[in-house]
């Protein structure tokens, strides 16, 4: 080759090599809005992880500590009694929710990385001024569109823990108290502004603006709520997005990687297998689904059914959730999953954290997959979503656990570790869940 064009070529090379970016927004289609999901501790985070030398298993073992919290939260949503909230006072903020999407909020456009989380409705960030938050904050004086909501706004009576000042600088504004994650909460203003998901634009969008921070599980740039309630992203977007999303989570350990965060129902999966969506009455913004069995290998598991069963009135059955990092089982259901899997699985078992059924990697081959039986739909797990190792590399675990004796729970939850590289569907308008297997890196 002439010389000269070997060096055209190599500048070239070189060119494109250094523009290239590892943590790129998505660029949505015209028809299709895509937004970019990366975990909080990947590469591509704003936000550090605990212990920036740990391995993606240390990782995971740390944020799994917190699940027993994420249950005692998620437990009291579909309690009957009324809500406790946590008093109010300064305090630090720590990472702990585990997906985030870039978000611009006001006008201009503020990026913040907002937790996603299907369990929540009310979207909170951090606003300037507030007391135990993180040095990245909404500056509302400087939107444009920013204003907060009064007491006789029809939306002040949709947020829990509502509050009007009758005295005071504040006095008519719509405050409210939430607690969230088990051990935290916050007081805000309810307040709008516009918010802009990829090239979407929403106008006067309600959210809650955060003015005091209470404990250490409260996202540290804010919350974009994903649940059913009437003041969620699904609620206050229905007539752009027809109540259809979905996304796809990429695995921990892809930290250059982004899954997607598709919104509306255009460029969703053509082929896709569903089961029904339920609803409890008292707890609508749960996504609940009918999981009617467990199979490891072959066997099905002898689960009771009503360990299983959705029951509206108490609260009972399975949910879908974002912010849960393993999948959990009340105990009685657990239990029988783990005498299964053992049986299969070649051991001597030892616990590891929250794991309690581990064994040498070197019996990994003969290791059983696990199929999650739901109403008209079969999901057969991947066995990353089945197994984690150990950071030593010695050990294998099985991902999964039982809810904590101390959450009096009846809720199955299926965490995000096992929707990792599955695309999740979520049709509220026809009532319905979609699952299929997907490369979200």
């Amino acid at each position: 080759m002439d010389s000269t064009i070997f060096a055209f070529f190599f500048i070239a090379f070189l060119s494109s090599t250094k523009a290239y970016d590892p943590c790129p927004s998505l660029k949505p289609k015209s028809d299709v809005t895509d937004l970019s999901i990366i975990h909080i501790y990947g590469k591509c985070s704003p936000f550090d992880s605990p212990k920036s030398t740990s391995s993606w298993s240390s990782t995971v073992l740390d944020m799994a500590t917190k699940d027993p919290q994420r249950l005692t939260y998620l437990s009291s949503l579909v309690s009957t009694q009324p809500k406790t909230f946590v008093p109010i006072g300064p305090g630090q903020v720590i990472n702990t929710g585990n997906y985030v999407a870039r978000v611009k909020i006001g006008t201009p456009g503020q990026l913040m990385f907002m937790v996603l989380d299907t369990s929540a409705d009310t979207a909170w960030v951090p606003c300037s001024g507030c007391t135990g938050c993180s040095s990245t904050m909404f500056s509302q004086n400087t939107s444009t569109t920013y204003g907060s909501l009064d007491c006789t706004t029809s939306e002040c009576v949709q947020a829990r823990g509502l509050s009007c000042l009758t005295t005071g600088a504040m006095i008519g504004n719509c405050l409210f108290n939430q607690s969230y994650g088990g051990d935290s909460s916050f007081s805000a203003t309810l307040s709008r502004d516009s918010v802009q998901l990829a090239n979407d634009i929403i106008p006067s969008y309600v959210f809650g603006c955060i003015g005091t921070i209470s404990g250490k599980s409260i996202p540290p740039q804010g919350l974009l709520g994903l649940g059913r309630g009437s003041m969620s992203l699904l609620s206050q977007t229905a007539s752009l997005y027809s109540g259809v999303f979905s996304y796809c989570l990429p695995s921990f350990r892809s930290y250059y990687f982004s899954g997607s965060l598709r919104l509306g129902p255009n460029g969703q999966p053509k082929t896709i297998k569903y089961t029904p969506l339920l609803k409890s009455p008292h707890r609508p913004s749960l996504y609940y689904v009918n999981l009617t069995g467990i199979s490891v290998g072959q066997a099905k598991v002898p689960i009771p059914p009503e360990l299983l069963e959705f029951n509206p009135n108490t609260g009972a059955g399975t949910i879908i959730d974002s912010g849960t990092v393993i999948t959990r089982f009340v105990p009685d259901a657990y239990n029988k999953i783990k005498d299964a899997y053992r049986n299969q699985t070649q051991g001597p078992f030892s616990s590891l954290g929250a794991f309690d059924t581990c064994f040498s990697v070197t019996h990994e081959d003969v290791a059983p997959r696990m199929t999650l039986h739901f109403d008209g739909l079969d999901v057969v797990l991947p066995m990353e979503n089945t197994l984690i190792h150990s950071s030593a590399g010695t050990l294998a675990c099985l991902a999964m656990a039982s809810t904590p004796n101390n959450v009096n729970s009846v809720l199955n939850v299926i965490a995000n570790l096992q929707q990792q590289n599955l695309r999740i569907l979520f049709d509220v308008a026809n009532s319905r869940v979609g699952i299929a297997r997907e490369i979200c890196n």
